[in-house]
């Protein structure tokens, strides 16, 4: 790999660490109130419910449940994704012979960020699965599901997996994760980068200084798309998370298959509105934060 390429990768790691640490201190309480309706559709009524359900329960502290493994998850996560965004656009690059420096199409980059998504999921789905147990410990133990009083750190649940499924048990959800993520993450680049051309081009300016209110809209609006296509594929992965830890360790389909047979459709999106309101704020902090940093380190190590 040549230098350049080393620099590019590094800025790369380091700029999608900084956005995932920015995406979770600004969407967290909503992502604690998606998993829980996900997982428990029936005890919540909506999300306001669950929302002041959690506060009067735990208080703000229980907002930020699973706050430590979504810090974890969306450093490694998204570090990874940009990291391996960068490379897939050289790949997309050699595959449709084009040269190096040549600015891709929007749907060329979504299709990068597609690629790039396998990757990132390997870095996530460990991740993932404890802050999802976390996030629903109280409601396991409501239903019974598990022994009152267990204690809900993160530790307790990493020895909890170990003890039980061995280090391959923290990749319960690896292959709904990826086909979440694999269609997800084309719509994420792909409206983003749509996006941010939008803005260009009605502004009369270059996509990278379309300011900083664009740039966050862009990124939640990539958000947003991605939410939309994914949700009940990301349902389905939050139920064998978190209901594999009281023993029921059913695959994607047959998972999907019994939640539309004794459910319905409508359990599928539950918890789609926090996931929405969420996903402005915190897509649009992870791009402001990538954005910047990159720009930043990227002149750093020019001059």
């Amino acid at each position: 790999m040549a230098p350049n390429q080393v620099v590019q990768a590094i800025v790369d790691l380091s700029a999608g660490a900084i956005g995932g640490t920015a995406c979770v201190f600004s969407g967290q309480p909503f992502d604690t109130a998606k998993v829980k309706m996900q997982t428990f559709p029936s005890m919540y009524r909506g999300f306001v419910h669950c929302f002041v359900s959690i506060y009067k329960q735990m208080g703000l502290r229980g907002l930020y449940q699973g706050t430590t493994p979504a810090l974890v998850a969306n450093i490694a996560e998204n570090a990874v994704l940009f990291m391996s965004y960068g490379f897939c656009q050289n790949v997309v690059r050699f595959v449709l012979g084009i040269d190096r420096g040549t600015e891709l199409s929007d749907v060329q980059k979504a299709c990068s960020g597609s690629v790039a998504s396998i990757f990132s999921s390997l870095a996530l789905c460990p991740t993932e699965l404890v802050k999802c147990r976390l996030q629903a410990m109280h409601e396991m133990e409501a239903l019974g599901k598990i022994a009152s009083g267990q204690r809900s750190t993160v530790w307790s649940v990493l020895k909890n997996v170990l003890r039980t499924d061995g280090p391959l048990g923290f990749y319960q959800g690896l292959t709904t994760t990826i086909a979440r993520e694999v269609p997800g993450y084309f719509c994420f680049f792909g409206g983003y980068e749509f996006s941010r051309s939008a803005f260009a081009y009605s502004m009369g300016r270059d996509k990278e200084d379309i300011g900083i209110i664009p740039l966050m809209f862009s990124g939640g609006f990539g958000g947003a798309c991605l939410w939309l296509l994914v949700y009940p594929i990301d349902c389905v992965k939050s139920r064998i998370q978190v209901l594999s830890l009281a023993g029921r360790q059913e695959g994607f389909l047959r998972t999907f298959i019994a939640i539309i047979r004794n459910e319905g459709v409508a359990p599928l999106y539950s918890g789609l509105t926090p996931t929405m309101i969420r996903t402005f704020p915190a897509n649009g902090a992870l791009f402001l934060a990538y954005e910047l940093s990159r720009k930043t380190m990227m002149e750093q190590f020019n001059s």
